[in-house]
């Protein structure tokens, strides 16, 4: 959006300067930072008003390709540069609904053909690194669930000792023990434990 609107915001901004300055030539000022500021007032009002303009498509635009394009990564579990280029397709066919079916399909195709080479570009830069997006999310998935796995180990085995000191004791387990068994077993947060007895 910060792109759309500098890329929409200055050249409107620097247009309606030159044009406040053509069109007022004949305007009498007090002062000349009076002047000034009445210029910088119509560059500041055009750049707000064409840079937002800009600014909302472009985000609309990025956000709907990036949409598609990762929705499509996720359900065909890989980035390729079809994925793209439906992404552009789709993208450039909303943006040209307006003008009714031939903008859908004009706006579709050159989507699809603007969609290429962004997804060959990225799909270059991970071969380049040597992985891939779905690969490093596999990955980080997989140490989170093995992690998961070894702290629910860690609070059974916990709770196996506590257990077995109490039998040892030859005691019957009191609603203090029970309720301190449960709390270590819904714990989901709480990776280490520190040993208590009591």
């Amino acid at each position: 959006m910060m792109i759309g609107m500098v890329y929409g915001g200055v050249p409107a901004a620097r247009f309606s300067r030159e044009q406040f300055i053509k069109h007022s030539q004949a305007e009498v000022y007090r002062h000349r930072i009076e002047a000034v500021r009445s210029v910088h007032n119509a560059a500041i009002r055009s750049f707000l008003r064409y840079g937002f303009r800009w600014g909302w498509r472009v985000a609309a635009f990025v956000s709907i390709f990036n949409c598609v394009s990762a929705g499509m990564a996720a359900y065909r579990d890989k980035v390729v540069v079809s994925n793209f280029a439906a992404a552009g397709a789709v993208t450039g066919g909303i943006f040209r609904l307006n003008l009714g079916l031939r903008g859908l399909v004009g706006g579709s195709v050159i989507g699809a053909l603007l969609g290429v080479p962004a997804g060959a570009l990225i799909s270059g830069l991970q071969t380049l690194t040597g992985e891939d997006l779905i690969e490093r999310k596999r990955q980080e998935r997989q140490r989170l669930h093995d992690r998961q796995l070894q702290e629910w180990a860690e609070r059974v085995a916990f709770t196996d000792v506590i257990v077995q000191e109490i039998r040892e004791a030859g005691e019957e387990p009191t609603e203090k023990e029970v309720e301190k068994i449960n709390q270590i077993l819904l714990s989901s947060e709480d990776g280490g434990y520190t040993r208590t007895t009591g």
